[in-house]
């Protein structure tokens, strides 16, 4: 998709299955992985998923993880220098529907993410008339590629499955501002 509300970019086999795979085992097993809690709905609630998150310029980032974001940032010339990290254990694992915090990314510049792992669904709708839903199955090694304009028009999110599904990664690069 390409038009006044934004841009969304769709890459399979981003990343070939080889490199997915050690990229996939090295993270969930290298990562100090976090659960928390969050206000939603006016009750704190368990976030249904695994995060961490770096700097790129971080000296305790894994090795897979500066492999897979020079990769990405060579591939789309962006200079990314924040990395969010999920791990969707199973089908139950899910992030709701949002919209990333302007205050916290540059804009003008992307978010890209790149899927390890078990295949999952991702849902954008737009939050305006005309409703527009795209639900894209995010394959292992794909990157999707979402401009600064789609925070603005849409919602993006990976809902619970009742499906058996193997463990996902998700890696989330964006340019944060300084500080």
């Amino acid at each position: 998709m390409d038009d006044a509300t934004g841009t969304i970019y769709y890459a399979p086999a981003f990343a070939d299955a080889a490199t997915s795979l050690r990229w996939f085992a090295a993270l969930r097993d290298g990562v100090q992985w976090q659960s928390e809690r969050r206000w939603m709905y006016d009750r704190e609630v368990d976030v249904p998923r695994l995060v961490s998150s770096y700097r790129l310029t971080d000296s305790a980032l894994p090795e897979a993880l500066r492999d897979a974001a020079e990769r990405v940032s060579s591939a789309l010339g962006v200079p990314f220098n924040s990395v969010g990290l999920n791990l969707y254990r199973d089908g139950r694992d899910s992030v709701a529907p949002h919209n990333d915090h302007l205050y916290e990314i540059v804009e003008g510049y992307p978010i890209a993410l790149l899927s390890l792992g078990a295949t999952r669904r991702m849902s954008i709708r737009s939050k305006s008339r005309p409703r527009r839903v795209y639900d894209l199955d995010l394959e292992d090694g794909s990157l999707l590629v979402m401009s600064y304009a789609t925070q603005l028009n849409y919602d993006h999110g990976v809902p619970k499955t009742r499906a058996r599904v193997q463990p996902r990664i998700s890696i989330a690069l964006r340019v944060r501002p300084p500080g």
